[in-house]
């Protein structure tokens, strides 16, 4: 049987701490015991970590954290389950990670501390798409970006919020999609520093609506744009959402195509655009012939 590893003899101390008694009413001493059996987890989950056994280490994180609740200490209780979801990141045991996270997340709440709840939500979103959960991925940016505003971290909210209609559209649930655009459209008008992407913006929105074979309110949204913005329909990307209504609207695949290739030319088509346009055409060949 091959010699016990540091982390391991670490592991076992904080075992047997956790497990000693410390007789009746004895609440003083029964603190020590988890904040000591807490102290010696840390210790195993680090020694862990350094022989990559990040698994482990995950595991006697949860370990310490557990102790810490114990011991009333909330904040380092928050920072133990943060510890863990890394360990877990490490070792691909991304639901893991996401239960650690969301503990986290817990104690930040309880202590006030939105702008790190925030933080770590974001980072349950990301752990979310990474395994294609889209949803649950929207849900947590949307989350995330509701405690950002709270804290006036609008430039970070607004960019959960565009992450969670990008989703919003995937999942080819277009209402909220554009509600969503629009949402960080209105944010970024208000300051000179973010005016200018908000073109991007309304453009995703419309195409959400072709996507939903809503010429009618991508119209109606085209106006509404240029009511916020007055300089909106000379731009590239308002120009390119009418040619694709009166492509649509005409069932015209040729010029459809034609309007795609120029906005290709001078603005790249990003993966999300040419997926969303191929679902528009796609609806296009679809429609019923009227001869």
């Amino acid at each position: 049987m091959p010699p016990k590893s540091q982390a391991d003899i670490l592991l076992d101390k904080a075992e047997k701490k956790l497990g000693k008694s410390d007789g009746w009413f004895s609440f003083a001493s029964s603190t020590t015991k988890f904040e000591e059996a807490g102290d010696l987890f840390q210790q195993a989950a680090n020694a862990y970590k350094i022989d990559r056994e990040f698994s482990k280490a995950g595991e006697a994180f949860a370990k310490e954290a557990e102790c810490r609740e114990n011991a009333k200490e909330s904040n380092d209780a928050a920072n133990a389950f943060w510890n863990a979801a890394k360990a877990f990141k490490q070792a691909k045991a991304g639901d893991l990670a996401v239960q650690a996270l969301q503990q986290t997340v817990v104690h930040l709440t309880k202590g006030g501390r939105f702008r790190q709840a925030a933080d770590r939500e974001k980072e349950i979103a990301q752990i979310y798409l990474q395994d294609g959960l889209l949803g649950k991925a929207c849900e947590s940016y949307v989350r995330a970006g509701d405690w950002y505003s709270q804290e006036d971290a609008n430039a970070t909210a607004n960019a959960c919020f565009k992450d969670a209609a990008d989703l919003h559209a995937q999942l080819e649930e277009y209402g909220p999609a554009i509600s969503r655009y629009e949402q960080v459209a209105e944010h970024s008008l208000s300051s000179a520093l973010t005016k200018y992407s908000v073109k991007e913006y309304w453009l995703r929105a419309g195409l959400c609506a072709l996507a939903n074979s809503d010429t009618v309110t991508a119209k109606r949204n085209m106006s509404k744009y240029a009511s916020l913005d007055v300089s909106f329909p000379t731009t590239r990307e308002a120009k390119f959402i009418n040619a694709l209504i009166e492509a649509v609207e005409a069932g015209d695949q040729e010029s459809f195509t034609a309007a795609c290739v120029d906005f290709d030319k001078v603005m790249k088509l990003d993966n999300w655009k040419t997926s969303i346009l191929l679902k528009i055409k796609k609806n296009i060949d679809e429609e019923p012939s009227l001869t």
